[in-house]
């Protein structure tokens, strides 16, 4: 199944935006800075909440202990982390939701 890239994403606004003549440059730049925006607010705990898109947060994730398969005697102490968490929006779901015939064609 193809993967959308960031360069392909670049690419595609790049294209879909030509009436605004923007460049390449520039809207790597913009997409630099979001990401750099939402990674920040996530950093602070903050919530991002993007409408109609999702919402990302960062969560903690208790301390646990794991296992090796190929040594499953032995325990493997997982450490407390942060990680972030991405609920999707209604019309995000939504558009998904409608694409199913698309998704299991690519997967056949």
């Amino acid at each position: 199944m193809p993967t959308l890239t960031k360069r392909d994403l670049i690419v595609d606004i790049t294209n879909k935006l030509n009436h605004l003549e923007l460049t390449q440059t520039l809207v790597t730049e913009i997409i630099d800075q979001f990401m750099d925006s939402v990674t920040e607010r996530l950093c602070t705990g903050e919530k991002v909440v993007i409408r109609n898109f999702g919402v990302f947060q960062a969560t903690e994730v208790r301390a646990k202990v794991g296992r090796n398969p190929r040594d499953p005697g032995k325990d493997i102490p997982i450490p407390v982390c942060a990680v972030v968490k991405f609920k999707a929006g209604k019309e995000l779901k939504a558009k998904v939701a409608q694409s199913l015939p698309i998704i299991r064609e690519k997967r056949s």
